[in-house]
């Protein structure tokens, strides 16, 4: 008879604590944080950090070590004043060349084209429209143009100054300006850069003589 009595006293126990218990709010939390986790945004303001942010922003008037600062503004008069800059702060070699190939192959050739005549594949398959030919009469393809286009952006074609160094735009921008003279039938860089080395040595040569002469006379 009490083996019975202590049955039904803990069955009935057991009942009336299962009828207390929601599984959806339990009674009772072991490591409340476990369960229940701050979650912070990234650049969110919060009291718990001593600037009010999770991810600490650079100082100000600071830039990356290796970051080359590039003066040109992102506005239609930037854009203008960078198509008067026709030369290059890295020499044209067959090295620069053959990387900006590689890196325009990378970047541009889906939308330009592997030749630069506007053919990409991107183009083929009707995603975007209208791009034109580096050769198209009327464009100014120039190196400091090309440079300020892929550091800032024009049109729908976005900026890839966080994808490319500021030395490999303008190794980009060598072989665009080569592109462009395969298109046009024109020598290529390497080739002008040949063709006018000899002008420059004979130029030298003969200012050397002319300032030996004078010396003479004197």
């Amino acid at each position: 008879m009490r083996t019975l009595l202590n049955i039904a006293l803990v069955v009935g126990t057991s009942i009336s604590l299962v009828s207390c218990f929601n599984k959806e709010k339990p009674n009772y939390q072991y490591f409340p944080d476990m369960y229940v986790s701050p979650s912070y945004e990234a650049y969110g303001a919060y009291e718990a950090f001593p600037n009010e942010q999770s991810a600490m922003m650079p100082a100000e008037n600071t830039i990356p070590r290796g970051f080359d600062k590039y003066d040109g503004e992102d506005t239609p008069a930037g854009l203008v004043a960078s198509k008067e800059i026709h030369e290059y702060p890295l020499e044209v070699t067959e090295e620069n060349l053959s990387t900006g190939s590689h890196l325009y192959t990378l970047y541009c050739a889906v939308c330009h084209g592997d030749k630069g005549d506007g053919k990409g594949i991107l183009v083929e398959r009707e995603k975007f429209l209208g791009i034109p030919s580096y050769a198209d009469a009327g464009r100014s393809i120039v190196p400091g143009g090309i440079y300020h286009v892929q550091t800032y952006g024009l049109n729908a074609m976005g900026s890839y100054a966080s994808q490319t160094s500021a030395k490999e735009r303008w190794q980009i921008a060598m072989h665009v300006m080569d592109l462009k003279a395969s298109l046009l039938g024109e020598p290529g860089l390497l080739d002008a850069a040949k063709k006018a080395a000899p002008e420059v040595e004979s130029t030298e040569t003969n200012n050397t003589e002319s300032t030996g002469a004078d010396t003479a006379g004197e």
